[in-house]
């Protein structure tokens, strides 16, 4: 596969994550910033903003502005609207590559979210407007899953969604954690429904919402698909696949980074990280991530030439 269109593909998927993770956040957090009690509010909206990385960016102390800018400003190159324009433009490039489905719906729902009926005037528009982008999410991921085939493309843009997620999930997580202090029972449902995760966390551990089993779910849990360790394994299954088709590649580094990534999560206990300090694990977690981008970067998007003919 051309490195191009490998690198297309990858990021078409990792935009694409970005967004959803980027919608259920302010999906499941909506309603708190309505709350009447300025200081939790402020604190909710500080949390966000930290979660998804975008304090400088948005710059707004106004959560209900600062929603609107993260959802619908295409100028934004985080919001919503932003990493779905990038996603479109990077499947545009690849179209041979990807199911006429897969682009149709892609296409459809970047043209539903600019239309102008779509702009924000009132103060429902926000959630109208990630209702819209969350149902079409479903679509573009089912056609994704049922009309590609799963070969070498299709494994490129399982790393691209799933190192995102885990980027993602750790660190909301981290801001979460780290401004814990004062959190109630609403705070940990709404974490958990940031992650689509309420559901399947009470079948687990019933209702009771401790701050440990919460970690523990999001970050452990090897069954469910939105927590980091599911995540990671999701990578580690398409990496080796990859290797396995670019056996003249020196993919050793990528191996050893996922291998270290994926061991970190199987071989440990909550209650061991929990003792050592939960931020200093999950900022591992983010930097093995950004370390295992610019390994695969290097082998497989800008190679060397020569190393195409290395045994």
């Amino acid at each position: 596969m051309l490195s191009r269109v490998a690198d297309s593909l990858y990021w078409m998927s990792r935009y694409f994550e970005r967004a959803d993770h980027c919608a259920r956040v302010l999906d499941a957090n909506y309603s708190l910033m309505l709350n009447p009690f300025k200081s939790s509010r402020e604190l909710r909206w500080q949390r966000i903003m930290s979660s998804l990385g975008v304090t400088a960016e948005v710059d707004s102390s106004d959560p209900q502005t600062g929603t609107v800018r993260l959802i619908g400003e295409a100028r934004l190159l985080s919001s919503i609207i932003g990493c779905v324009t990038s996603a479109r433009e990077n499947a545009s490039q690849v179209r041979e590559q990807i199911s006429s489905e897969m682009w149709e719906r892609l296409n459809q729902l970047y043209h539903e979210m600019i239309q102008p009926s779509q702009q924000h005037n009132g103060d429902s528009d926000p959630l109208r407007l990630i209702n819209v982008f969350r149902e079409g999410t479903y679509r573009f991921q089912g056609v994704t899953d049922s009309t590609m085939n799963h070969g070498e493309g299709w494994h490129f843009i399982q790393v691209g969604k799933y190192i995102e997620r885990a980027s993602g999930l750790s660190g909301l997580l981290d801001a979460q954690f780290s401004m814990s202090a004062g959190a109630d029972d609403l705070d940990w449902v709404t974490l958990l429904t940031s992650c689509s995760a309420f559901e399947a966390y009470c079948k687990v551990y019933t209702a009771d919402l401790k701050p440990s089993a919460v970690a523990e779910f999001l970050l452990l849990n090897p069954d469910f698909p939105y927590t980091v360790r599911y995540s990671v394994e999701q990578m580690h299954n398409a990496l080796r696949v990859l290797a396995g088709i670019s056996s003249a590649r020196k993919t050793s580094t990528i191996e050893r980074l996922i291998g270290k990534l994926q061991s970190s999560l199987a071989y440990t206990q909550i209650d061991e990280i929990m003792m050592r300090d939960l931020h200093p694990f999950l900022a591992g977690i983010i930097e093995q991530c950004h370390r295992l981008h610019a390994a695969m970067h290097e082998v497989y998007i800008e190679y060397p030439i020569e190393s195409v003919f290395e045994a």
